[in-house]
């Protein structure tokens, strides 16, 4: 039976890859907006995309059918209206597919769709289509076939601060004849359980705003707008929001947060533009809890709560490169709020806190989950260089990599009940992913305990660094599947996907072999890395996490080469535009975590910068071969603004420029060659 269930998941992957073979979009080098390729080959086309703001999220299931027809289907989630019992998933959620655009009267007609003309997604997902109406008191043998009259644009987004996801709509006469078109008065509310919502009766309602009768004359516009929010029935009113002006706050975010900070130039379009594009989606989803800010996976499951992996491990230490306050603040209170239950008998700490900071979870035991902060928290505050929030969450970090030391095993390496994967995949008692983080926490923190008082310590940690790489190669390296590389745990007799973390801190002792592991027909996919040999399952963040160690151990055309290949079909394919969690489980939902380890792709990986200090840092630059310059623009870190600039100088020289406002300082060093302790 295993077998057969074995073929069978199989084969539904080929099927899945083959698809995420085929190109559906194209880059628009203008706006760097992704815009559909609308033909035979790609149509019809079916696809889910999240996004998010501080008080709502939702999945918009949309599709274009074989006729160019749009529709979509809206899955609302407001995470602070908590639902019960109010634990991980406890967040009001609702769909509606109401069709706004089938109540306008066009001269007195119904809007009939006749075709999408353009579908593009830039922070927002909008689509253009036309819309046609018939003729009047026609008989039913009469040609009835509408003509086409208006082209109308439907914008669509999350607020930025509001719990609604908004819609604006621009009605555009195409006709050379003047257009009576009538907006409709609408509101439709419904009342939940009281009996299941914390605060009692949740009232969830849809709205048009710009109600009204309208003459068009030819080649004019006219907009209104639709929002879909909800509130509590004892405490609160519903909103009347200005759509169009929360639309321009939503682009007001994507042009400083995202294209104002961390701008990503090489030769390659797509990876410029998925970088871009990923800084979107690890970015927004922030969401204003009672207990603060609090980045969420999302995914349609995981609001107003935080994890030791996604949150602290994952996305945290990227927010400094971005100068983003909203994620800084959010990644400070993530480490303040596991802080909370750091305890003298040093027992675990939760592997989440959920329910807007008040409950944890932590059903699958300890999964490296000190290990995880230890790596997260140290890189964080030596990006963000701010010496009193490192003072604040200091004593946690000493906590994390002391908890950890006392789970080591005989052999010196850290035992831990599962690993982030919580029991999906075998990780015997110690596992090769909580070792490295904890040998990673080990390192940075030996550079942030002078910062903070604590001299001494650096060198004791610097210690117990040195002696856990040399029992993580003692212990975990391994020749499997015809290999030289590192089982993952002791017993472990195929190849997994996560051996690709010693690569990620630097360990090169095995690394063509791992190398060759990861990228041999037994792991890897035209979707990325399959999680363990012989099995169908992949979640993405393994195979960002490899593409990071490739680059950081010098294998840059390789890393390329797959970064290529990667963020083509997450960008432009079948599913867009974000990295996805895991293929079957989740459905390849957008959870922003991902994003993040993207994005740290190119900083940690590519670009191979590495804290030494609050203001200085290693830089060990990885220029691929058929590449001749790169830059990464406006990096918020380590207290400056500051732009890295490398130009290839011959075959294995480069020119390395630093330029920190009016500050320029050069360096010509050979391609991998690490620069230390650079100065901003």
């Amino acid at each position: 039976m295993r077998k057969i269930q074995l073929l069978i998941a199989l084969l539904l992957m080929s099927v899945v890859t083959v698809s995420a073979q085929k190109q559906c979009w194209t880059i628009n080098p203008e706006t760097n907006a992704i815009e559909m390729i609308l033909n035979d080959e790609t149509l019809p086309y079916s696809d889910h995309m999240e996004m998010s703001g501080e008080m709502v999220s939702f999945v918009t299931r949309w599709n274009v059918d074989a006729n160019k027809n749009f529709s979509q289907e809206r899955s609302l989630v407001f995470p602070m209206l908590r639902t019960i019992p109010n634990n991980t998933h406890g967040s009001l959620m609702y769909r509606v597919q109401t069709d706004v655009i089938s109540m306008l009267g066009i001269n007195n007609l119904a809007p009939v769709q006749l075709g999408v003309k353009k579908v593009s997604i830039n922070g927002a997902l909008q689509v253009v289509s036309q819309y046609g109406i018939g003729i009047v008191n026609t008989g039913a043998a009469r040609k009835r076939a509408p003509s086409p009259v208006v082209e109308i644009t439907t914008t669509i987004f999350p607020s930025t601060t509001l719990p609604m996801m908004c819609e604006t709509y621009e009605v555009k006469n195409i006709t050379g004849r003047a257009l009576t078109v009538a907006v409709p008065e609408f509101v439709q509310k419904l009342k939940t359980d009281p009996a299941k919502g914390v605060d009692g009766t949740y009232i969830i309602q849809s709205e048009v705003y710009g109600a009204g009768t309208y003459k068009i004359e030819p080649g004019q516009t006219i907009e209104f707008g639709a929002a879909f929010q909800a509130y509590r029935e004892k405490t609160e009113k519903a909103l009347q929001p200005d759509v169009k002006a929360e639309y321009a706050k939503r682009m007001d975010y994507i042009k400083n947060s995202i294209d104002g900070a961390l701008v990503l130039e090489t030769p390659e379009k797509v990876i410029d533009t998925e970088f871009r594009f990923s800084k979107i989606r690890a970015s927004e989803s922030i969401y204003r809890t009672k207990g603060g800010l609090m980045h969420g996976p999302g995914g349609e499951s995981y609001y107003a709560a935080i994890w030791c992996n996604d949150q602290s491990e994952y996305v945290s230490p990227l927010f400094p490169f971005m100068g983003y306050q909203v994620g800084n603040e959010s990644a400070l209170n993530c480490y303040k709020l596991f802080a909370r239950y750091m305890n003298d008998e040093y027992n675990k700490i939760p592997s989440s806190i959920i329910a807007e900071g008040i409950d944890t979870w932590g059903g699958a035991g300890d999964r490296g989950d000190a290990a995880m902060n230890a790596h997260g928290a140290t890189r964080y505050l030596l990006a963000r260089a701010d010496k009193e929030e490192a003072k604040e969450i200091w004593p946690f970090i000493k906590w994390c990599l002391e908890y950890t030391r006392r789970q080591l095993n005989d052999a010196g390496v850290p035992r831990s009940d599962r690993d982030e994967l919580e029991g999906r995949f075998p990780s015997g008692e110690a596992n090769l992913c909580t070792a490295t983080l904890y040998y990673d926490g080990l390192v940075m923190a030996a550079y942030l305990a002078p910062l903070v008082g604590e001299p001494k310590l650096a060198a004791t940690y610097r210690k117990q660094a040195a002696a856990l790489k040399k029992a993580i190669n003692n212990y975990f390296s391994a020749n499997v599947s015809g290999y030289e590389t590192y089982r993952y745990y002791d017993g472990n007799t195929v190849l997994r996907s996560w051996i690709c973390m010693p690569l990620v801190f630097g360990f090169k002792e095995r690394a063509q072999g791992t190398i060759d592991a990861l990228y041999s027909d037994k792991l890897c996919t035209i979707d990325g890395l399959l999680t363990a040999e012989g099995d169908a399952t992949f979640w993405d963040r393994s195979t960002l996490y490899a593409l990071r160690g490739v680059y950081v151990v010098g294998a840059a055309d390789k890393a390329t080469k797959q970064l290529i290949d990667y963020s083509n079909r997450r960008l432009l394919g079948t599913h867009v535009p974000y990295p996805i969690e895991a293929w079957p489980e989740g459905s390849q939902r957008h959870l922003s975590a991902e994003s993040g380890l993207y994005c740290r792709i190119i900083t940690e990986g590519l670009f191979g910068i590495q804290p030494a200090g609050f203001n200085s840092f290693n830089l060990t630059i990885q220029l691929p071969s058929e590449w001749n310059e790169m830059a990464l623009r406006h990096i918020k870190a380590f207290g400056g603004d500051f732009d890295i600039e490398v130009k290839r100088k011959s075959e294995t020289r480069a020119q390395v420029t630093i330029k920190n406002g009016k500050k320029e300082k050069k360096y010509t060093v050979r391609i991998g060659e690490e620069i230390k302790n650079i100065k901003i």
